[in-house]
């Protein structure tokens, strides 16, 4: 008999299947596909084709890998890298957290007075960070009732940005409702350095640099990098993702994979367990879903069996994704430097760029973030709505690798000759591939009307569901978006905290 059942093996869960196994619980992981992973997944498109496909870099907390002692089952080594914007006219920004003197004169060539505020501001997007993090440590209450147990974990967040000092303390607040192109003009007066910034801000989310809350997710990635550029994982993300499994499986977890799940259990109002698409049920007292909460709710559980004001809330969530992923086989002879290169030559380009999705249409300038590994290209290519006007994706596939290598071999000359392959993934695939509804990586929006105690929605913010022993503790929670582990983390201490009720 298992005492937990968890769908999904992305990061986030095999982080929470980690933490309960640890704790004694009989755990069992369930994957639709053939590999574990979720997003973070390594995976081989044909021979020498082997790609990080979703995520060019990223890093688990480090108090996870600490406490479920990752190192010891096979945790890769990471390094920081440089953001390098590439610019039209051949010249290019370096950006890195270390404030070095390559990145100081790099940007001194745009503007002396910016490279003097760079190390200062590196110094508050740090503070910001760290406060960020204190947050998704803290568990969220369910408003407006807060019980005493709730109140005193927001008393600590409150006592951690009281202790940035009163002027950091009210910088890092007016941040976050402001949009990248308001925080930088604050900092910088070089375009070129405000919009390498601001392409941090909207990596991955459907906003541009002048929306409302692009602070916030500019705080939010920065958090997750470790600074502007990447962390890049020693033989590709999967390799975290192996070590998570090998972890669970020393501590008597277990993991299916090729096992989609068809529906959760029920049984007056509370979870029991699942069924497999193959038919096979499954019993379990605690269920707890990586997948989106949209998808968990409406389609796993179904409406007919949650209140309809909870039904009408969760459909609500936005999603609305507008990534797509280009990947190259090249013959090596790409000429890339190292880094994580981005085209964003300006803050309207940008915006221009966010334009185009706003009307269902594909990026004609997109913004790109270009990674190298080898002889792999890996294009980041915004913005590519999920629901496009007038076109289908199965039509506009060769449109977007079309506009993706153009745009990448203006700033790149020896790229497009290199080329031998491609394989790209749009917003449909994200879908389809990945169980990411509507191709949202996050799982739901980083935007303020989603972030913190509303999310995934108001009130339901502590991973509870009104099923009882229905868990969610995927990227669409309080912590989640990108390769953290924080909402995983999060999601397993409040399930211990329960089962010892």
């Amino acid at each position: 008999m298992n005492d937990v059942i968890i769908i999904g093996a992305g990061l986030n869960s095999l982080v929470a299947a980690n933490y309960l196994a640890k704790a004694g619980k009989r755990v069992l992981v369930l994957e639709r596909r053939a590999l574990a992973g979720g997003q973070a997944a390594t995976e081989s498109f044909g021979d020498g084709f082997r790609v990080d496909a979703l995520h060019a870099g990223g890093q688990l907390r480090s108090d996870i890998v600490a406490d479920l002692d990752l190192e010891r089952h096979g945790f890769p080594a990471s390094a920081s890298e440089p953001l390098i914007s590439l610019l039209p006219d051949g010249r290019q920004l370096r950006l890195t957290a270390d404030s070095d003197n390559d990145t100081l004169t790099s940007i001194g060539a745009f503007s002396k007075r910016d490279s003097e505020r760079w190390p200062d501001f590196v110094a508050f997007m740090n503070q910001a960070a760290s406060f960020l993090d204190a947050a998704y440590r803290t568990p969220m209450p369910r408003l407006p009732n807060v019980s005493l147990s709730e109140g005193l974990p927001l008393a600590r967040l409150a006592m951690k940005l009281r202790g940035l000092g009163a002027r950091d303390m009210f910088r890092v607040i007016r941040a976050l409702p402001m949009s990248a192109l308001e925080l930088t003009e604050e900092w910088f007066e070089s375009d070129v350095v405000r919009a390498a910034i601001g392409s941090v801000a909207v990596h991955g989310a459907t906003l541009g640099p002048m929306s409302a809350g692009a602070g916030y997710t500019l705080m939010h990635n920065w958090l997750n990098r470790g600074g502007p550029g990447h962390t890049r994982v020693e033989g590709g993300l999967g390799r975290i993702a192996d070590a998570l499994v090998a972890a669970l499986k020393a501590r008597g977890g277990q993991l299916r994979t090729s096992a989609p799940v068809q529906a959760v259990l029920t049984d007056d109002q509370r979870a029991s367990g699942v069924r497999l698409v193959s038919g096979e049920e499954i019993a379990a007292p605690i269920v707890i879903s990586g997948a989106d909460p949209r998808h968990t709710l409406l389609d796993l559980v179904g409406a007919p069996y949650l209140p309809p004001e909870f039904v009408w809330a969760t459909q609500s969530i936005k999603m609305r994704g507008s990534v797509a992923k280009v990947h190259l086989l090249t013959d090596g002879a790409h000429a890339l430097p190292d880094g994580t290169l981005v085209v964003a030559p300006s803050v309207r380009t940008i915006e221009r760029a966010y334009d185009s999705a706003k009307y269902g249409q594909t990026s004609l300038e997109p913004y790109l973030e270009i990674t190298a590994n080898g002889k792999v290209v890996s294009i980041h290519f915004q913005f590519a709505p999920y629901a496009l006007r007038g076109a289908e994706w199965s039509q506009e596939r060769a449109v977007l690798e079309r506009i993706a290598v153009d745009a990448a071999a203006s700033v790149l000359p020896q790229l497009k000759s290199s080329i031998r392959e491609i394989r790209s993934l749009t917003p449909l695939d994200l879908e389809a591939t990945y169980g990411l509804t509507e191709g949202d990586l996050n799982h739901g929006q980083l935007i303020l009307d989603q972030m913190l105690f509303m999310r995934p929605m108001p009130g339901w913010s502590n991973h509870k569901t009104p099923m009882d022993h229905l868990f969610l503790c995927g990227g669409g929670v309080h912590g989640g978006g990108g390769i953290s582990g924080a909402a995983g983390r999060n999601a397993a201490l409040a399930v211990l905290k329960v089962a010892r009720r």
